[in-house]
């Protein structure tokens, strides 16, 4: 892997988990961070939106920050989602991670504001010069109602050296291959779909972040291993086999369906917050269906 990279391979979006009454389950949250370093993971992303992080108070937050970096232990890269629509708890939330040693920070696309070019460079230079940690961005239009070009892409890693990398997740290949073809040294782009992670790869592409990968750790991380050393042949094939899985994580809001697949493996429980709920029987029978998981299985409605 070149130096100057933060991470080449597979990170989870690492659920948060809580407890059936609500609360944050810091057990479980050990748990599932060391099912994935021994499966194989190249890095863990905390507290972006499959960890729910809307729904966290700031303490919360801290905390998990503060329980994946000590558990993980130096093992692997810690990648911390400070990112949101206002700049100054972006900010603050920052240099929180920083404090609590995170290796990086995830930045998403600010949401609901939707501001422009300029302002999204102000947003993140703010961010980068509070921290001064490695930075990557995170392009998620279907969340955030706003796409991020390849030329405001490929601005803020030439206007900011923080900006080490993009989470990109607007499933547009057009666009992420123009990223792919003009990106500066040194500048990495993970698949931020499942799905697109085996095509992103043939691209040039250097892993994924995965909701996925929580679930189903050592195989996931295979697949794109297989992909990044040229054999397409293999990873392919194990695309095709976790294709309906990558799929049944997206069959209603995530993290929604993985988190009741990783209640069923025994990592955690089900929990999620408001406003999010846990699927109705016909969606979990459809959803184990797809992971090909027998025990405990509802009747099919």
């Amino acid at each position: 892997m070149p130096p100057d990279l933060l991470f080449r391979g597979t990170a989870p979006a690492l659920v948060t988990p809580f407890t059936p009454e609500g609360a944050l389950d810091e057990a479980a949250l050990e748990r599932l961070v060391d099912r994935q370093i021994e499966g194989g993971v190249d890095a863990l992303v905390v507290l972006g939106t499959t960890g729910e992080n809307p729904t966290l108070t700031p303490a919360e937050r801290q905390r998990v920050t503060e329980r994946a970096v000590a558990h993980t232990a130096g093992r692997v890269p810690v990648i911390v989602g400070t990112g949101t629509n206002n700049t100054a708890e972006s900010v603050r939330f920052s240099r929180e991670a920083a404090a609590a040693g995170a290796d990086a920070l995830l930045v998403v696309g600010p949401y609901y504001n939707k501001p422009p070019a300029d302002g999204l460079v102000a947003h993140v230079s703010a961010i980068a010069e509070a921290a001064d940690l490695p930075i990557v961005f995170y392009n998620v239009p279907g969340r955030t109602g706003q796409n991020i070009p390849a030329d405001l892409t490929l601005r803020l890693a030439e206007e900011i050296p923080h900006v080490v990398g993009i989470k990109e997740a607007s499933g547009d290949l057009a666009q992420i291959a123009d990223v792919l073809a003009h990106r500066p040294q040194g500048f990495a782009v993970y698949a931020g779909d499942d799905e697109l992670t085996l095509p992103l790869v043939a691209l040039g592409a250097d892993g994924v972040v995965s909701v996925l990968v929580n679930a189903l750790p050592k195989k996931f991380c295979q697949m794109v291993h297989l992909a990044l050393n040229g054999d397409v042949e293999a990873a392919r094939s194990r695309h095709f086999e976790l294709l309906p899985a990558m799929r049944a994580c997206f069959m209603t809001a995530n993290p929604i369906p993985v988190k009741m697949v990783l209640a069923v493996l025994g990592v955690c429980e089900e929990t999620v917050r408001l406003p999010l709920v846990p699927p109705d029987p016909r969606l979990r029978w459809q959803i184990l269906s797809a992971f090909k998981i027998e025990a405990n299985m509802p009747a099919k409605a």
